[in-house]
């Protein structure tokens, strides 16, 4: 598919989005809206899509998190097994 604005569609964007690339299709429907601001069907899809971004976001954060917690808790037990070592 090309990547040039003048063949940006609503169906375009529908398929990013469905192939998981929400990041395109939210660019795709902010430039449709641009052309054509009152498009309520074009908010409410790039509502959803925006949604969507957020929540992938939130999940991502969190995992991070988590493999950060994990991580220290292996760097204090490796702190400890040092100290251990040293003193044996």
């Amino acid at each position: 598919m090309t990547d040039h604005p003048d063949f940006y569609t609503k169906t375009m964007a529908k398929v990013y989005a469905d192939q998981g690339y929400l990041g395109k299709a939210a660019k795709i429907y902010r430039l449709l809206l641009k052309h054509e601001p009152d498009r309520k069907d074009i908010v409410d899809e790039l509502s959803k899509i925006e949604k969507q971004l957020s929540e992938k976001a939130l999940s991502n954060s969190v995992l991070l998190l988590g493999k950060w917690i994990a991580l220290e808790f292996k760097y204090d037990n490796l702190k400890k097994l040092k100290n251990i070592r040293k003193t044996s």
